[in-house]
């Protein structure tokens, strides 16, 4: 297969409509929500998931189709949605169309790293950030987290989601790709949904330790489900199977094989 390349950030033009029934549909997609609204919950007071009700700011940078955060624009916040991907963003059109938000959310076709071009200087920052499944696929990924600062208000939250190398290497390891292994073949094949760039949390906790940000919450995302390689038997209790997937998630050694890891932190800036 021809390898994706990893000279460049991922464009999903060409994959969004995949993407759509992957890796947002299905019970893949109800695992990932459910983890990601019960981190939230927990900790941030933020209307549909806590008890504030004043309106707030979110941005959702990388946000593709914007399945999380247009559950915020529903209960009232003002939500930009950027990506770089065209495709992606008329997916999120028509699911804000759908929702009816049109009016509590903003498209922005752009990279991360251009939009503070995108934005007047008095709507640079945010209090709450989502960043997604975008890290992986970028080929410098440890130049992300600063872009992201830079929009978070003081105290606001951070809540990014990347691809988990460990799990990569254990799901190989179970399926005898031992070569793979060896060769430290991770990078996706080009029109895969593995990304360029799968990611060691140990490094990318190091990448956040050195920020000023106070990490809340770690959860892996399918600490199990990934493993299941009989899709019947993965079908058969998705409810029971749902719930295992909640129970797990924050306990060691299972988050460490989640196939992504979600980590919740808050900016401790003045």
């Amino acid at each position: 297969m021809v390898k994706e390349s990893s000279s460049q950030d991922r464009n999903f033009d060409d994959l969004a409509k995949r993407f759509k029934k992957n890796i947002y549909g299905g019970l893949k997609g109800d695992i990932r929500l459910a983890v990601l609204e019960r981190d939230f919950t927990d900790h941030i007071p933020v209307v549909p998931f806590g008890t504030e009700v004043r309106p707030w700011r979110v941005l959702d940078a990388g946000g593709g189709q914007g399945q999380f955060s247009l559950q915020m624009a529903r209960a009232g916040h003002q939500v930009v949605i950027c990506d770089i991907s065209a495709e992606m963003l008329k997916l999120a059109e028509e699911q804000v169309a759908a929702a009816g938000v049109q009016a509590n959310v903003q498209l922005i076709h752009c990279a991360i790293q251009d939009l503070p071009a995108q934005l007047a200087p008095h709507e640079q920052q945010f209090d709450v950030v989502i960043c997604h499944a975008v890290m992986e696929w970028m080929q410098e990924p440890f130049t992300l987290l600063p872009h992201l600062l830079h929009h978070l208000k003081p105290a606001g939250y951070l809540s990014l989601t990347f691809y988990n190398l460990h799990s990569l290497i254990y799901k190989n390891l179970l399926r005898t790709n031992f070569k793979k292994i060896i060769n430290q073949d991770f990078g996706g094949s080009k029109g895969s949904l593995t990304p360029i760039n799968p990611l060691n949390p140990q490094t990318v906790m190091e990448w956040i330790d050195a920020l000023p940000l106070v990490v809340l919450e770690q959860s892996g995302i399918r600490v199990f489900h990934d493993y299941i390689f009989n899709e019947e038997h993965r079908a058969r209790e998705p409810e029971q199977l749902l719930q295992m997937e909640l129970h797990f998630s924050r306990q060691e050694p299972y988050r460490s094989l989640g196939r992504y890891i979600h980590v919740l932190a808050r900016c401790i800036n003045d």
